[in-house]
């Protein structure tokens, strides 16, 4: 995170803990959680008026640059649409073409540019909704599959990236995750690979 977004995090943390402490439930406490998250991605998520990114767009816009330069094809995941308008706004600002699905793009539009970002280099980046990517689509073009925030059940996560992993991709498909150090992301990450103990546990016995 950057100095002024660790800040904003601080500051919504010490709410959500004085609302326990106050005796909420835990249905009390799932809006700030959501805060809590979306601040992690980007305070501009859920506050237009904020006047600077946070430091998963800043490293994100690092990684963009290096990847296309070195001639790679990109798939970036987000279930917040509102993340995705902004990298909108940072691919803009880079002159770098792209695609972008929600749940709110029609089938026919999904089909169309998944054939269009498949079969040629025109566009090299693609952003996905993470629950309107998670099934349905082959995104075998792509090469670079990016997370910009962990979702609860990794096996959603998991059906986002198999988008790069259909039958006829042929390159090796590099996944990266984008974690804030220190917040409720490493908590759910710890919790997705508790899931994924419990399941091989099951699967020994």
């Amino acid at each position: 995170m950057t100095s002024k977004q660790r800040k904003i995090y601080d500051a919504h943390l010490v709410s959500a803990r004085n609302a326990l402490e106050n005796g909420a439930k835990a249905f009390d406490i799932l809006p700030y959680i959501l805060r809590l998250r979306q601040i992690c991605v980007d305070p501009r998520t859920f506050q237009d008026d904020i006047p600077y990114e946070g430091g998963k767009l800043q490293m994100l816009r690092d990684l963009v640059i290096k990847y296309i330069d070195e001639g790679h094809k990109i798939l970036i995941f987000s279930q917040f649409v509102k993340c995705l308008n902004l990298i909108e706004d940072l691919l803009k600002e880079l002159h770098l073409r792209y695609f972008m699905i929600t749940g709110d793009t029609k089938p026919e539009l999904r089909i169309e540019y998944a054939n269009r970002f498949n079969a040629s280099d025109e566009v090299k980046i693609f952003l996905v909704s993470l629950k309107a990517g998670g099934t349905g689509l082959n995104l075998v073009g792509a090469d670079v599959v990016i997370h910009m925030d962990p979702w609860w059940n990794q096996a959603v996560e998991a059906q986002a990236t198999d988008r790069a992993y259909r039958i006829g991709q042929k390159r090796n498909v590099e996944v990266i995750k984008l974690i804030c150090e220190n917040t409720i992301e490493e908590r759910v990450i710890e919790l997705q690979n508790m899931k994924i103990g419990r399941a091989s546990c099951r699967e020994r016995v």
